[in-house]
């Protein structure tokens, strides 16, 4: 019998750490996203980088504290005596969905920020969860008296009130007013393992896509497609991407497997008309 000894790519850890969502280690996932940009990084020593700032919280805690005495000490530790907080100077810069980055400035954004403050908390046996909220990532922490929502970004816990507040210019865009509103509680789910890699990533595509970085871009699409692989636009994009590299074997295939699958009929036909001059260029 051979075994293999060699170390997996960043992009086959990856996979092998989002493969079960039952078991997706959430901070493992998303310090790994940074592989992209360096190389070099060591993800095990993050990993133990948040250990020991959770057992410096810990040990703040006395063995017999609540709940809210919990929340308190991880708040007082997380944003005051740490420092974290969102980068309001340079929000779009890539290094604020890098968690090595983050722990190192302590500056982020709020789904960055969100997920080295989860760790912390679980590790403190709160119930917490990270909340999808419109336009904005959320936390949440249930109390035996209620539920707290925190803006990861500010610290600030905010009231149903604020939220709804938060909520209004969404729910005007998107025609949920009126008969078709919905209430605040349908917005605070808490969000899964994978939807917040996903989020992660999407920040990410987007700042590659707004500044034509294809190739860091790319190493994006990699990863959506190993996290989301029946996510049919984000070969699309991936295609498109490569196209603009001039690499048209690589776009004609990613594009050929979303034109196949989508059941978006407008999509696939600007898809095939897109198909149609990569493979002249290959002709």
């Amino acid at each position: 019998m051979s075994y293999d000894f060699t170390e997996p790519t960043p992009l086959g850890y990856f996979a092998a750490l989002v493969r079960d969502d039952a078991a997706l280690p959430l901070l493992e996932a998303a310090i790994c996203i940074a592989q992209d940009e360096y190389a070099d990084l060591n993800v095990q020593q993050v990993l133990s980088d948040v250990d020991q700032m959770l057992a410096r919280v810990q040990r703040r805690c006395a063995p017999d504290a609540g709940p809210l005495q919990r929340l308190r000490a991880l708040y007082q530790f997380f944003f005051r005596d740490m420092g974290f907080g969102g980068n309001v100077n340079n929000y779009y810069d890539p290094d604020n969905s890098y968690l090595n980055a983050v722990l190192k400035t302590r500056r982020g954004i709020p789904i960055s920020l969100a997920v080295l403050w989860l760790e912390l908390a679980q590790g403190l046996g709160l119930s917490a969860h990270g909340v999808g909220f419109p336009g904005h990532f959320m936390l949440k922490v249930t109390l035996p008296n209620g539920q707290v929502v925190i803006d990861p970004f500010s610290g600030v816990s905010l009231s149903r009130e604020e939220l709804s507040e938060r909520l209004e210019p969404f729910k005007r865009r998107s025609g949920l007013v009126d008969d078709f509103d919905v209430p605040v509680g349908l917005y605070l789910q808490a969000a899964p393992a994978r939807d917040i890699l996903a989020r992660m990533l999407r920040n990410l595509k987007e700042i590659h896509q707004s500044q034509e970085d294809w190739l860091r871009l790319i190493a994006v699409q990699d990863r959506l497609v190993i996290l989301l692989p029946d996510a049919w636009t984000e070969y699309r994009d991936r295609g498109l991407a490569w196209a603009e590299m001039g690499d048209a074997p690589l776009a004609v295939k990613d594009l050929e497997i979303y034109a196949s699958q989508t059941d978006d009929d407008l999509g696939r036909d600007a898809v095939q008309q897109r198909l149609q001059e990569l493979r002249r260029a290959l002709s």
